[in-house]
């Protein structure tokens, strides 16, 4: 046992991970390390390519306890998913397990050289007191010295290499092109055609091939959940996993102050490829933990990131993020390799590095944000970037627009509607109803603090384009809007009516309404001859009388 080579490390992180509350099984993955390592299909080179926080070290962590010989994980799986497979006991702890943390870095580390030369000494040592009948010269490659134990030994000995966060060097400041390419010809050297080799399992958040312009690492099979469905399931809660979290929640928590809707809305919308929607796994676990709403995934990197990728050519993006704050998705084109450039000039690179990231979720041609999380830090970003043009002043006027509707004042409504079409590249061009909706959106953003806005709500006899259920203060006053694009907002307005919308919060027979404030009916409509926005707001309900000693 030593600091790499069948170490303790791993088994006791997973330990611990699986004593959690909110844990979830995820051996299953077992079933294809499993084959890989019997060689009865497919390569033996993996890697794995997720955003941050995705579970990637919990998995990692996990193969090379099940794996590795330095320390007893028998208790630990006994009772997980995989110890009902045939094979489990063959291959429990059976195996040479080198295990590397590559986001490890030495004390004041400011150079490549002391963050590699670290990396090989420590292996160096764990391969002496492993095998000390090998004679190694200190100036041999950790490569000469894995193939000199494979050949003076008895039995052939290989090794199970478990790398996690791979790629953790290239986002240091100090790296330069230089130690790029020395760092790919430091691991093809190590892993590539070796016979030593017996798995490889690499984690890390861009896919290892997109840093090479060469073949040194082409051996690799490469998962995201852009390109390949294998191994989707593992990465991100499903929708079954959460419901089980959650009644775990309802029975561990005296006064749970969550519902599952919320965590669907605030932690799903990340998409596998060609499958199903997955949640941010830590993100749900530290709601449920704290029994508390939060952005707990966005507040865990520097999240002025997203900034980062748009503002490369706001030009190019603003109008996109527009639309997609305002929730309606656009097409896009997306390349991981333009996540790996510092150059981000189009809208597709921005997006594909976007989309890598986890800024932003992929499905058939489309990115969108993914869920309220992202939502929330979009919507800061948009009123604080005032290179964003009218995007930023229109969300910078959204309090005043809130203020404005909730007092019937239409003309100022009208007016912050209408700067952001007095300029000769306007925003949105008004082609359909969607981009009002999109502008209209952005001008009411301030209002998402307050209330838990949805888009093409069914309600009464049709579909809303937005209804405002009030998040908190449930006496305050709802909102419904509707939008049109060369009619009036009176005929707004009488849509709403005439298709009964407000039946959306009336409750159910004898029992009393959720929501007791008044009901605004808000018409909101653009002319694109006189290109003038006009505003209706009529009273549908007056607020709901409370009885005496009644309570909501």
């Amino acid at each position: 046992m030593g600091f790499y080579l069948n170490s303790k490390k791993a088994s006791l992180l997973y330990q611990d991970e699986s004593k959690a509350a909110y844990f979830v099984d995820k051996t299953d993955i077992l079933d294809d390390m499993v084959s890989l390592v019997e060689e009865k299909e497919g390569n033996k080179y993996i890697c794995i390519a997720r955003p941050r926080r995705f579970g990637k070290s919990v998995m990692a962590s996990m193969i090379a306890s099940y794996f590795g010989k330095g320390r007893d994980s028998r208790a630990v799986f006994d009772r997980l998913s995989v110890s009902s497979r045939s094979w489990y006991e063959k291959h429990l702890n059976k195996h040479n397990v080198i295990y590397i943390a590559f986001n490890e870095m030495p004390q004041n580390c400011n150079s490549y050289r002391q963050y590699i030369d670290r990396i090989c000494q420590r292996m160096a040592e764990d391969l002496k007191t492993a095998y000390p009948d090998i004679l190694i010269d200190e100036n041999d490659a950790i490569w000469d010295i894995l193939n000199g134990i494979l050949e003076f030994e008895t039995e052939d000995v290989r090794f199970v290499f478990v790398f996690d966060e791979w790629d953790y060097i290239f986002h240091q400041s100090f790296i330069t092109t230089e130690d790029k390419v020395n760092y790919l010809r430091f691991l093809s050297n190590l892993l590539k055609g070796q016979p030593y080799v017996e798995l490889v399992y690499m984690t890390g958040i861009l896919p290892i091939s997109k840093y090479s312009s060469g073949s040194e690492l082409n051996m690799f099979y490469e998962y995201t959940m852009v390109t390949e469905k294998r191994f989707g399931e593992f990465f991100g809660f499903t929708e079954t996993e959460v419901d089980t979290l959650f009644e775990k929640y309802l029975k561990s928590v005296e006064e749970p102050h969550l519902t599952r809707g919320e965590i669907r809305e605030w932690y799903n919308g990340y998409h596998i490829k060609h499958g199903e929607r997955v949640y941010n796994p830590r993100s749900v676990v530290a709601a449920l933990t704290n029994n508390n709403l939060g952005n707990y995934w966005t507040s865990a990197g520097p999240y002025d990131e997203i900034y980062y990728y748009i503002n490369h050519n706001t030009e190019a993006v603003r109008e996109d993020i527009a639309r997609m704050v305002s929730g309606t998705p656009v097409a896009a084109k997306v390349r991981e390799y333009a996540a790996t450039s510092m150059n981000l000039t189009t809208r597709d690179e921005i997006f594909s590095a976007m989309v890598v990231y986890g800024f932003l979720s992929y499905e058939d041609g489309y990115v969108r944000i993914p869920n309220r999380e992202l939502m929330e830090r979009f919507t800061d970003m948009l009123s604080k970037e005032p290179t964003l043009g009218y995007v930023y002043r229109l969300a910078k006027e959204s309090e005043k627009m809130l203020k404005a509707t909730l007092a019937g004042n239409t003309a100022v409504m009208a007016e912050i509607l209408a700067f952001a079409h007095n300029t000769e590249t306007p925003l949105l061009r008004y082609n359909d109803e969607t981009d009002l909706t999109a502008l209209v959106n952005l001008a009411y953003l301030s209002a998402r603090d307050f209330y838990r806005m949805e888009r093409e709500d069914k309600a009464g006899t049709g579909y809303v384009d937005f209804i405002f259920y009030p998040r908190t203060e449930k006496k305050a006053d709802a909102l419904i809007l509707e939008f049109k694009v060369d009619h009036t907002a009176e005929d707004a307005i009488r849509q709403i009516k005439d298709r009964k919308y407000a039946l959306k919060f009336e409750g159910k027979m004898g029992e009393r309404p959720e929501y007791t404030g008044r009901i605004l009916g808000v018409g909101i409509a653009y002319d694109r001859e006189t290109k003038v926005h006009t505003c209706k707001v009529e009273v549908l309900r007056e607020a709901l009388m409370m009885k005496r000693g009644e309570t909501l």
